[in-house]
C-alpha cells in the first residue's frame, strides 16, 4: 500500500476503533488487497473509512442473505461481487454492491 502500512498496522486499525472488522477478517482483507495490488500493478492508499464503506464482514453466509435477499447460494454471491473467505472461520467479507 502506498503509505507502506504493515499488515499489523492495517489489521490493528481495521479491527479496532469501530471499523467493523474482526482481527482475522482484517487480516484476510489485507492479504486480498496486497494480492490485488500485485495482480493489477496498482497501489492502494490506506484509507480505513473507504475500505469500511467498500467491504463488509459477515459472521456467515446466512448473515449475507439477510442483507441481500436475491442471493440463494455462494455462487450467486460470487457472480455479483468479490467474496473473501476468512480462513479458519465461517466469516466472509464481500465488496458491497
Amino acid at each position: 500500500m502506498k503509505s507502506t502500512v504493515s499488515k499489523y498496522e492495517f489489521v490493528d486499525e481495521m479491527s479496532n476503533k469501530g471499523n467493523g472488522f474482526s482481527w482475522d477478517g482484517a487480516g484476510a482483507l489485507y492479504d486480498y488487497l496486497e494480492q490485488l495490488e500485485q495482480d493489477c500493478g496498482v497501489e492502494f492508499n490506506f484509507d480505513p473509512i473507504a475500505f469500511r464503506c467498500e467491504y463488509n464482514e459477515y459472521e456467515n453466509f446466512k448473515a449475507v442473505q439477510n442483507d441481500y435477499k436475491d442471493i440463494e447460494n455462494i455462487d450467486d454471491l460470487e457472480n455479483k461481487t468479490t467474496v473473501i473467505e476468512v480462513p479458519h472461520t465461517d466469516k466472509i467479507i464481500i465488496q458491497a454492491y
